[in-house]
């Protein structure tokens, strides 16, 4: 099973348009094996919050493309989830990974 083939399963689906744009910021990942899905979810987040914060993430515009990337995290904590002893890392972790995103040079 690919994280694309995982993906398709989560219910309930995200509507068309979001589907879509998830799809589309996964990219290559959606053919990783499922058991990436995870890191696939997390890094496909943060490459494109971090394109928001570089671009204007309070931008009307962007509405979609933020609500991708808390999908995205969502979708990453569900994979997570499956491995409960690997949990509390995973968040720290990523806690980390998304705030060092504000000081990023990307973000200037």
């Amino acid at each position: 099973m690919t994280v694309g083939e995982w993906l398709e399963e989560r219910t309930p689906a995200p509507p068309p348009v979001l589907s879509a744009r998830l799809r589309a910021a996964f990219g290559a990942r959606l053919e990783e094996p499922r058991a990436s899905a995870y890191h696939a979810a997390m890094s496909s987040a943060e490459s494109l919050l971090a394109e928001l914060l570089a671009l204007d993430c309070a931008a009307r515009d962007r509405a979609l493309d933020l609500l991708a990337v808390d999908a995205m995290v969502t979708y990453a904590f569900e994979a997570a989830c499956e491995r409960p002893d690997t949990l509390a890392a995973r968040a720290s972790g990523a806690m980390r990974e998304i705030a060092a995103l504000v000081a990023s040079p990307l973000s200037s």
